[in-house]
């Protein structure tokens, strides 16, 4: 066989394989024989089928997929060979036009499109100046946080009087606006109005100061100006027409209104667990931990942001463009030549970077151990159930769902990969000079909107 590389660009080469006769023969014999064995055809004892026969019905297909076989292993042998970095994967030369006939040819010719590795050095220096906002935590954004908890916890509970923002629960039926039953009409107990979502301010305020077992009629097309909330305050089915209109009388039968928790004992023990947290005090110097501990979260991504930022700008060297744009929309069938084109700047940048960071992580010797991923998978799984509100669950529980992320090789790879890249940011924070600007959240929040 013969395997030739041209360059056809600084970051393009075309690899060519020819293969002859002697290249495939004796695998192509192996197989068919092997078949011959194994045939089972009408007519012919197990394994007397003659070689001619089998030959007949199989050499074709046997062919192609030798060959297949053949060309995959010796152009990643000689991409390994010749220690060529592609980017990608190799594709079939895109001009190459060749017909290949399995009934006639004895030899053939393929050619794949490489896109080749840039070369370039990126150093990460102690000059490199990148930013860093630390998010200053006041007694404002600690209240709150100490109000949502309470918020997260509260429940709706029984109130004598409608003053603004209840949930008003009755019967309610079609009548006239005198409150009178309308013949045949629509009958519906136990309905829910909250009334925040009365559009009529004149409406909701016939309901001000109402009471339990006070009857109220009003125009029901007046109060809504959607139909979906009408179908859904009468109960409706929500995939038919809306065909009622007219006076609806509702006999409030209970107001429920939205309580935060009171901050007590009773809400630290929901909270963090029984008996974790015992005073306002320590309640609100955990929240004020997580908070610190979140906005360093924040920080650091936005350090990230920076970060890779800096070293795109600084790392000068361009990409194979065409190739890639190419391999993308031929391996991902969920891309498409126009919408790449138009956002193909973000792709470049996410190609650039991996190519950076794969420089530090080789150039510095970067690393990430077993027993390191281990223990980082279970502070993902602690931060997850945080997420969720949940911060009394068992540590044995967290380290088993962390062990079942292990387990599966896409996770695994993942938290790898997560862990290797936080390792890069942390040593390029370590190294760099770090130009650290204290901001308010509102200021911090406003630097994504650039």
């Amino acid at each position: 066989m013969n395997i030739s590389r041209e360059n056809t660009g600084e970051l393009n080469a075309v690899i060519t394989l020819k293969i002859t006769q002697d290249d495939y023969s004796g695998k192509v014999d192996e197989v068919l024989k092997d078949y011959k064995k194994k045939a089972r055809i009408d007519g012919f004892r197990p394994g007397m089928v003659p070689l001619g026969l089998v030959k007949k019905l199989y050499y074709k297909p046997v062919l192609a997929e030798e060959i297949n076989k053949l060309v995959g292993e010796k152009l990643m042998g000689y991409i390994r060979e010749e220690k060529l970095r592609i980017l990608g994967e190799p594709l079939p030369h895109e001009s190459d036009e060749k017909q290949i006939d399995f009934d006639k040819d004895t030899e053939f010719e393929f050619s794949f499109d490489i896109g080749l590795y840039p070369e370039f050095t990126v150093d990460v220096a102690a000059s490199d100046k990148i930013p860093y906002y630390k998010i200053k935590l006041d007694d404002e954004a600690l209240e709150k946080t100490v109000s949502d908890v309470a918020n997260r916890y509260g429940e709706l509970t029984s109130v004598d009087q409608i003053n603004g923002d209840e949930i008003i629960t009755g019967n309610i039926f079609q009548s006239d606006d005198k409150a009178n039953p309308t013949d045949n009409g629509l009958s519906v107990d136990e309905v829910n109005m909250p009334l925040q979502l009365i559009d009529n301010d004149k409406i909701r305020k016939m309901f001000h100061k109402g009471k339990k077992g006070d009857i109220i009629t009003f125009d029901i097309r007046k109060a809504y100006n959607d139909e979906e909330r009408i179908k859904t305050v009468l109960k409706l089915d929500k995939d038919k027409p809306l065909e009622i209109d007219g006076f609806f009388t509702l006999e409030i039968t209970d107001i429920r209104k939205f309580k935060d928790h009171e901050i007590n004992r009773e809400l630290f023990d929901k909270v963090y667990g029984e008996g974790q947290v015992k005073t306002e005090e320590e309640f609100r110097n955990r929240i004020k931990d997580e908070l610190t501990a979140s906005y360093t979260r924040e920080s650091e991504y936005r350090f990230t942001i920076d970060a890779r930022d800096f070293y795109l700008k600084k790392a000068d060297f361009n990409l194979p463009v065409e190739f890639l744009k190419r391999w993308l929309t031929e391996t991902n069938d969920k891309i498409n030549k126009e919408e790449l084109d138009k956002d193909f700047s973000e792709y470049e940048d996410d190609f650039k970077w991996q190519l950076i960071k794969d420089q530090i992580i080789r150039a510095n010797e970067i690393k990430v151990s077993e027993q390191e991923i281990q223990e980082y998978a279970v502070h993902l799984t602690r931060n997850q159930f945080y997420g969720y509100g949940m911060h009394n669950v068992p540590e044995e529980y967290m380290e088993k769902y962390a062990r079942e992320q292990l387990a599966n090789p896409e996770s695994s790879r993942k938290i790898y990969d997560q862990r290797l890249t936080e390792r890069v940011f942390t040593f390029i924070r370590d190294t760099v000079k770090t130009k650290e600007k204290e901001v308010t959240l509102d200021q911090f929040k406003k630097l994504f909107e650039k």
